[in-house]
Parts: structure tokens; sequence; C-alpha cells
């Protein structure tokens, strides 16, 4: 299991969402297939197939914790990831 795959189990258990690194969430998306543009300390990914649009901003060098269930929603939703992330 590699490192991003043991990152989107961490995730998506809920049990430390105010601990998962920005970075690290911001790579988990673009390895998903999600583009970035950046605009100041806003990090906006979208991705073809998938309507929402989602906007981070980091909190030190922790992703927000709202930010991080809506990045599992999305997961969940459109069933991302699985054994490609790495």
């Amino acid at each position: 299991m590699g490192k991003y795959d043991k990152l989107r189990q961490k995730l998506l258990s809920g049990a430390s969402d105010a601990d998962i690194d920005f970075s690290e969430l911001c790579q988990l998306l673009k390895r998903l297939g999600f583009d970035e543009r950046i605009r100041g300390d806003h990090h906006i990914f979208t991705k073809s197939g998938v309507a929402e649009i989602i906007n981070l901003q980091p909190k030190g060098n922790k992703a927000k914790v709202y930010q991080v269930k809506q990045v599992r929603n999305l997961i969940l939703k459109y069933r991302l990831g699985g054994h490609d992330v790495d």
C-alpha cells in the first residue's frame, strides 16, 4: 500500500480529519486526476465528470476539517481512487 493509498484510507475513515497535511491532500487530488489552479492561498480543483469544484485553503500546514469532509464526500460520491492512486 503506497503513501497516497494510505492517505486516502485515512481520509475515508474520518478518524483524523484535523490531522491531514494540506500539501498531501492537494497531491492526492492531483493523483485522482483533478486539475489545480492557484489564486493566492486558494487551491481550486476541477475534474471533468465531477460537477463540484473543490476550493482548499491551508490552516498552517494542515487542511481545514470541513474541507477534508468535502473531499471525502466527493471521493465517495464519484467513487474516485482505489488502487490506482499511487
